[in-house]
């Protein structure tokens, strides 16, 4: 039978002198570079078409800096813009290397997102104050998401600007003033904390330690007083937890990796990635919903709330059968989360950089301590009315903060509408950095605006005077809302330490520097001091 008549499965009819098997093997080969050719002819339009949407993409993201009046920048690569051409691990530097380059308000690309940098005194103030209205959203965080951050909850630093973040800022300030910010009860918890710090200092005197911990420690217990009505011996399991997260957390949250996925977040779904970005974050809120549950426990509905998370308990058996509302359980982690983290470290390095700035500049110290004498005297604990007498002191405080510069690019904000700054548009969406550092360090401000001098808040007189461009705490809708709590912190426990002991570089130790190391937050170069008791 010829290959013509073979109807057997397999055969390729019109093949000639074949037999069975040696037929079916050549219509096997024959057919597999059949779809090996299908396959190459196929993929390379795809690869094109793929290549064709990507940059259609990327263009359209990009559009805004073809727009009349957008600020200069530097030229983005396709698709991740200027991610490569940013040096995360020390922004500051890389905006202010920009900034001389394109000017005070300039533009740069972080893979899709449009981004404009402002500089200068005159541009933040207008971004911040004049156009507040307009700038006070943030913009969407997409790996905050992961920490459970939704339409109403979402904390209260990174919220959007809408009613949920109006609601939960209102009961914020509310809140810690009816718990005693401003007043003497929470004074009190202060001084009486900063008298533990004070014990704890004498601990180790005789030998060189590193303040930081204490720090840490002591802010730390003040704002769990407020959050959880309670405090913490220095030595707890758990409280070091605590503070071992928040210290991993301030190394979070800045790097490229960060960067990349909140630019680009389909890259999450990669298993396992975004988990080892937020590590610390979830732990800590793992850690906060213990505290919380423990104070729910405890708990008496019955009487009036003990601290801010017996507060927002009451707000959410208020709130229920409103679905508009914010005040929810999983909203109040994020509360306390915000408070707790954000309220700590920010006070605590700014002590730090005062204890450093003390050793580093003795005239200065001795200075503080005549003025502690004078008013306060050597027994009596400070107080915050004694700041009305002591204008050298409050000069010092003032200036460290300047001078440490701890958050120098502030939080994200966000445009809701096309508003015109320093006669650039920016559009609406566009992601602000305000460059606080060079507020604080404006030239055409400050006198000596890269060294520490407390002179620069003190008029002819010598009475202090703050300054229009002191503004570490931001400025606007959006200024810190722990500004008067970190105030008082940083004045009662620089006074009493001040007013207790006399710190040193140690003997045989090299001088520390005064330049920070920049992380989240720029803190002090690690060193050590001596503490003599006066």
């Amino acid at each position: 039978m010829g290959c013509g008549e073979n109807t057997q499965p397999g055969l390729i009819p019109g093949a000639q002198h074949c037999e069975g098997q040696q037929c079916v093997k050549r219509s096997s080969e024959g057919t597999e570079a059949s779809m090996g050719l299908l396959s190459g002819d196929t993929l390379g339009p795809l690869a094109v078409a793929l290549a064709i949407f990507l940059l259609l993409v990327d263009l359209m993201h990009r559009r805004t800096r073809w727009a009349p009046r957008y600020p200069p920048g530097p030229l983005p690569l396709p698709g991740l813009g200027n991610l490569l051409q940013v040096d995360f691990q020390d922004l500051p530097h890389c905006i202010n290397r920009l900034r001389r380059r394109f000017g005070d308000v300039f533009s740069v690309q972080m893979a899709w997102t449009p981004v404009v940098v402002l500089n200068g005194l005159a541009a933040v103030r207008e971004a911040l104050v004049d156009r507040g209205e307009d700038t006070s959203d943030r913009p969407p965080m997409p790996l905050t998401e992961l920490l459970g951050f939704g339409p109403r909850s979402q904390g209260v630093i990174m919220a959007r600007y809408a009613r949920a973040w109006r609601e939960q800022r209102r009961f914020s300030v509310s809140t810690m003033r009816n718990l005693g910010v401003g007043k003497k009860s929470l004074e009190q918890w202060v001084t009486d904390e900063a008298s533990r710090l004070c014990a704890a200092f004498s601990d180790q005197v005789g030998r060189p330690f590193s303040p930081n911990v204490l720090l840490n420690k002591a802010v730390s217990n003040v704002i769990a007083s407020l959050t959880f009505g309670r405090r913490f011996e220095y030595d707890d399991p758990r409280f070091l937890k605590l503070l071992g997260l928040t210290e991993q957390i301030t190394r979070e949250g800045t790097g490229f990796l960060d960067q990349v996925l909140n630019s680009i977040p389909v890259l999450m779904h990669i298993p396992g990635l975004a988990d080892k970005v937020l590590s610390g974050q979830k732990a800590f809120m793992s850690l906060v919903d213990e505290l919380v549950a423990e104070n729910r426990i405890t708990r008496d509905p019955d009487q009036p709330p003990r601290d801010l998370t017996d507060a927002f308990l009451d707000e959410v058996e208020k709130a229920k059968g409103n679905p508009e509302s914010s005040f929810s359980e999983e909203n109040l982690r994020l509360v306390v989360f915000d408070l707790f983290s954000a309220g700590t470290v920010t006070t605590s390095i700014t002590l730090t950089w005062a204890l450093l700035l003390m050793i580093l500049h003795p005239d200065v110290q001795r200075r503080v301590q005549e003025e502690i004498d004078e008013v306060i005297g050597q027994v009596q604990r400070p107080k915050m009315q004694d700041q009305a007498r002591m204008p050298f002191t409050m000069a010092v405080v003032h200036e460290v903060q300047r001078f440490g510069d701890i958050i120098p690019l502030g939080a994200p904000h966000m445009t809701t509408r096309d508003t015109e700054m320093q006669g650039f548009l920016i559009p609406k969406g566009t992601t602000l950095i305000t460059n606080l550092s060079s507020v604080l360090k404006d030239e055409t401000v400050w006198e000596k605006p890269f060294r520490f001098h407390p002179e620069h808040f003190l008029d002819a007189q010598g009475r202090f005077v703050k300054q229009e461009a002191f503004m570490p705490f931001s400025a606007g809708r959006r200024l810190c809302l722990g500004e008067p709590l970190a105030r008082m912190e940083l004045f009662l426990f620089f006074t009493c330490l001040l007013q207790r002991f006399s710190f040193s570089v140690p003997a045989g130790q090299p001088r520390p520097s005064d330049h920070g190391v920049h992380a989240l937050m720029v803190t002090p170069s690690p060193y050590q001091l001596c503490a003599v008791p006066r």
